[in-house]
């Protein structure tokens, strides 16, 4: 089988005679590569190409060891100096354009290339070195992870054995940014502090950009969504896919934040809207947004829009009320997703036969207080306890 290959959202099998790619531009990059296109651990390593000026042009040289499959990097300074050396005799036929498209016919140095997309620097402007450092542990060009990298709370540990002895083979650990949304009120809130840090987690998002983000800086927020987001495409990493989810689980269940950071909130609904766009991009989808998969997503914006209207005093529309508007009419027409409060719950659909039946619309529920998620009232008594729906007033 031919070996898969990769670079930013571009993907293909390599041949033989495939060495690398050229005419990479300024930004960053992410190298990824398997075995196999399936089935296979993928490894890749992100670096940045600082500029592709006039001066002597940067050679990033990393190299496959079969015997460990992984993507390694060259030490040998004498191989590195080699390759460098031999850049002219493999310049046209061994190494790939950066620039490709899915109307290429297959070539000696790539085979079957998954169309370009033009996105990939609107994807990653918000990682920094200090986020790929702290997340992979790795330093300058030589930030590496893997499909089976993964953050401590992710992992599987099997009842009456150790960490080690669960895993086969010990993989690198990814640090996340610390998302508990089993607690999001500061040590010692009681009462209403407690209750309201609950239902907006607006002090647990500060506290994390606070005490956790390089120098306080809130679109490390951002950039840790964008990583997450794209070792999923890349590489199909399930802790990143977690990790992803926990950030939009805390960023979109804050009001008061919303406010207070509105280029936060603002950036991070644009790139939202941008990652929605590429999920497809993942074989098979990386959920499938139009039914229970988005589920999850789709609530958390409406409560989002519900606690934006409590927040703002609605006489101009802020910036984040403008760029959720452009998010709402992307999920609208592309997704069919109704994220206002004003939407058809039953109905009559005519089957192909003639017959027509009525439906219900269920999957929110819980959002409107209907079904098993109605309120009760609870009898706490000392003789007896009962519990009988509440009669809707």
């Amino acid at each position: 089988m031919s070996p898969l290959c990769g670079i930013d959202l571009l993907s293909f099998t390599s041949s033989p005679r495939f060495h690398g790619i050229k005419n990479l531009p300024a930004g960053w990059h992410f190298v990824f590569t398997g075995a196999t296109k399936s089935l296979s651990i993928r490894h890749g390593v992100w670096f940045r190409v600082e500029s592709t000026g006039s001066g002597p042009a940067e050679v990033f040289v990393r190299k496959w060891d079969a015997q460990k499959e992984e993507l390694a990097a060259e030490k040998d300074e004498a191989e590195i100096l080699r390759w460098k050396a031999n850049l002219g005799s493999i310049w046209k036929e061994g190494l790939t354009p950066y620039r490709q498209s899915a109307t290429v016919a297959a070539n000696d140095a790539g085979e079957g290339f998954v169309e370009e997309k033009s996105d990939w620097g609107r994807l990653t402007d918000c990682i920094t070195p200090s986020l790929l450092s702290r997340v992979t542990g790795g330093e300058w060009n030589d930030w590496t992870l893997t499909s089976a990298s993964s953050a401590k709370v992710d992992r599987d540990v099997i009842p009456g054995l150790s960490e080690e002895e669960s895993t086969s083979r010990p993989e690198k650990e990814l640090n996340f940014l610390p998302v508990n949304l089993k607690q999001t009120w500061r040590v010692g809130a009681v009462g209403r502090e407690r209750t309201e840090a609950a239902k907006d987690r607006s002090w647990a998002l500060g506290d994390v950009i606070r005490n956790y983000c390089s120098w306080g800086e809130e679109k490390e927020v951002v950039g840790e969504m964008q990583l997450t987001f794209l070792m999923v495409l890349t590489l199909g990493n399930y802790s990143c896919m977690e990790q992803w989810k926990r950030v939009l689980n805390l960023v979109f269940t804050c009001q008061t934040a919303a406010k207070d950071r509105p280029d936060l909130f603002t950036r991070i609904l644009q790139v939202l809207k941008l990652q929605l766009r590429h999920c497809d991009d993942v074989e098979g989808g990386l959920f499938d947004l139009r039914d229970e998969g988005g589920s999850m997503l789709k609530q958390l914006l409406r409560n989002f829009r519900r606690g934006m209207e409590e927040v703002f005093d609605g006489t101009e529309a802020s910036e984040v009320q403008q760029s959720f508007a452009e998010l709402e009419a992307y999920v609208k027409n592309e997704l069919d997703w109704e994220l206002g409060d004003s939407y058809v719950r039953t109905g009559v659909l005519e089957l192909e036969d003639g017959e027509q039946v009525e439906m219900e619309l269920n999957d929110l529920e819980g959002e409107d207080e209907r079904g098993e998620y109605a309120p009760i009232i609870v009898d706490l008594g000392h003789h007896h306890d009962q519990r009988e729906p509440a009669s809707p007033q």
